[in-house]
């Protein structure tokens, strides 16, 4: 803004540093808030992935009477598999011929970016692990 009939027009160095700083202030605030999100979305493709391996055992179960941990049996792509984000790696175990255990490992920048939930579990038994991580 030009006041006095002044020449020259412009914003002052303590203006633009004023604006640089809230900028700052607002991104710092934003940044951990998005990061969050973007952790939880990938999550819920593990989740998913963990939902869909468990019903391919159960019908697995049904054909064969027994459980597998070999993914490429349930008709994945790859054992472990990968979910379709990258972010989360999927493996069964097999106690005995009537239960197993699914595992999601977080890999890559999920393991640091969702630590509480870089491994993520269900059983044969319904059993949810950690439960935070199932919910919302």
């Amino acid at each position: 803004m030009c006041l006095n009939n002044k020449k020259s027009c412009g914003f002052t160095l303590i203006e633009v540093m004023i604006t640089v700083v809230i900028v700052g202030i607002l991104a710092s605030i934003a940044y951990p808030s998005y990061t969050q999100f973007v952790a939880k979305g990938a999550r819920a493709d593990a989740l998913s992935g963990l939902m869909n391996i468990a019903n391919r055992q159960e019908q697995f179960y049904l054909d064969h009477k027994t459980f597998t941990k070999d993914m490429q049996a349930l008709g994945m792509a790859a054992d472990p598999y990968i979910v379709d984000n990258g972010y989360y790696k999927i493996d069964a175990s097999v106690g005995d011929a009537t239960k197993y255990t699914l595992q999601a490992t977080a890999i890559g920048t999920q393991a640091t970016r969702d630590s509480g939930c870089a491994v993520i579990e269900i059983t044969s038994d319904g059993i949810k692990t950690p439960a935070e991580c199932w919910s919302n």
